[in-house]
């Protein structure tokens, strides 16, 4: 077990830079890699069993592995696998498929690291990998929104590692059970980087522009498994000292507010979905122990609307609700769309009566608000127009590998809808029900034609920056209280 993981995580690196010996084999490896993870994923989610890696004990520099990285690994090599096929036929270079591999194994570095420096380290990697995806159409555009990307990351990761050095000083290790005992500078300083780092609340809002003006597999891969490396290290950190948790699910809250009503009053196709990431992401944080089950479900949902929304012939919803669409993409997209909202016996239903069960009465009670919220929002992609017969819009005729992406995509969730199968009780389905009634009707009397948006300029890169230092002063207060 020991020698396979160890080979698991480092065959990502190693296929990253050989894909340049071997550039007619790029697709073929990057698939195999991302096919590797899915099976090891698997065999974690069915079979958990934690495994303890200690690299450097004096340091605390420690692997672990067990159910919860299990999922996060799972959606990350799912997505990864959907992204390879969906850009089969695209044309893209070894350069490409070089740092989506290298993105790939980063990713699965943070689920297994237990320590604080090599989350650093990981993330870090992180964004210089995603940085040459988003910036690879070479446009003035896609430079712009990476360098700000590239610089809000690098900024976040500032006051985080600033944070682990304050934990090696008071513990002599960078293992997160340090944080129990380091002083609150280091918890502030942490705490502050990751949620930046995995787009919450006010200073995640770089999100929805960066994940909405990438190139549309790059974005699946934003949404679907990137952000997860910010949230991940939070959940870990909540789980092994539940002292923390009341001050992640104040944000967990505040983040599902905000995400859910900027999707609400939407017009754009993918800035709703970016700012519905940002929502979703507040389901996974707020209940650490349903958080890897949420976030596969999530993130498989995600990656399939952000691939269909590419191939839609426009991303504005006055326009598409003029265009119908043929079922089979309806199907493709009322799938997603239903699981994210939490319909009975889809995935997304069993994560979010999971979630809001382990959450105490008052926050579920806001969760649930959001969860309708979420219902509202995710009606402009349900109840678009579509007709049997053919109609103009057919994503295969431009990429034949499509179907082949949103295929593993859905069966995958379709699959997942198995798991928790003690969440579909009599109650649980009538209150899921009842939620996206409220939602649809809410959808149907109010906000179809509604016109109001809110503002973007708090997204301004100076505006930005300026949050952090709000959400540094409001963490001190919530350490000090």
């Amino acid at each position: 077990m020991n020698t396979l993981t160890t080979i698991w995580i480092a065959l990502p690196l190693l296929v990253g830079f050989g894909i340049y010996l071997f550039p007619k084999l790029d697709r073929t490896l990057a698939l195999a890699v991302a096919s590797l993870s899915i099976g090891y994923g698997c065999w974690q989610v069915l079979s958990p069993s934690e495994l303890t890696l200690v690299l450097l004990d004096r340091f605390g520099v420690t692997l672990m592995v067990d159910s919860l990285s299990g999922f996060f690994i799972l959606t990350n090599g799912l997505v990864t696998a959907a992204v390879v096929l969906y850009c089969w036929h695209k044309g893209k270079s070894a350069f490409f498929y070089t740092q989506a591999i290298i993105l790939h194994g980063s990713i699965n570095s943070v689920f297994i690291c237990a320590d604080f420096i090599s989350v650093y380290v990981a993330l870090e990697v992180i964004s210089i990998a995603a940085f040459l995806l988003i910036t690879y159409p070479r446009s003035n555009r896609s430079i712009w929104v990476g360098l700000r990307y590239l610089f809000i990351s690098n900024t976040a990761m500032l006051f985080y590692l600033i944070g682990a050095v304050l934990v090696y000083q008071a513990n002599h290790s960078f293992a997160f059970e340090g944080l129990a005992t380091a002083p609150a500078d280091a918890v502030v300083l942490i705490f502050l980087g990751l949620l930046t780092k995995g787009g919450i609340f006010v200073s995640g809002l770089w999100l929805p522009l960066t994940h909405s003006e990438a190139d549309t597999p790059v974005s699946a891969l934003l949404s679907g498994v990137v952000v997860n490396t910010g949230i991940f290290p939070l959940v870990r950190c909540a789980l092994m000292m539940p002292d923390l948790s009341p001050i992640l699910q104040i944000f967990s809250v505040g983040t599902a507010l905000l995400g859910v009503s900027y999707a609400i009053l939407e017009k754009d196709t993918k800035r709703m979905l970016a700012a519905s990431t940002v929502s979703q992401l507040g389901f996974v944080l707020a209940a650490p122990a349903a958080a890897g089950f949420y976030a596969l479900t999530h993130g498989l949902a995600k990656a399939t609307l952000f691939l269909i929304a590419g191939n839609l012939p426009s991303r504005s919803f006055q326009n598409l609700r003029t265009q119908p669409l043929s079922r089979k993409l309806g199907l493709a997209i009322a799938l997603p769309s239903l699981s994210i909202s939490g319909f009975p016996l889809l995935a997304g239903f069993a994560a979010k009566t999971l979630t809001l069960k382990n959450l105490a009465t008052p926050h579920m009670v806001v969760m649930t608000v959001a969860s309708v919220g979420t219902a509202i929002a995710f009606s402009k992609f349900i109840f678009l127009p579509f007709k049997a017969e053919n109609s103009v819009v057919d994503p295969a005729k431009s990429n034949p590998a499509f179907w082949g992406a949103i295929t593993v995509l859905l069966g995958a969730l379709l699959l997942s809808a198995g798991l928790n199968l003690d969440m579909y009780q009599m109650g649980n389905l009538l209150k899921a029900v009842v939620t996206i009634g409220l939602g649809w009707l809410a959808y149907s009397l109010v906000f179809k034609n509604l016109l109001l948006q809110l503002p973007k300029g708090i997204e301004r890169l100076e505006n930005l920056i300026g949050v952090m230092s709000l959400v540094l002063v409001s963490l001190f207060g919530m350490l000090l209280a």
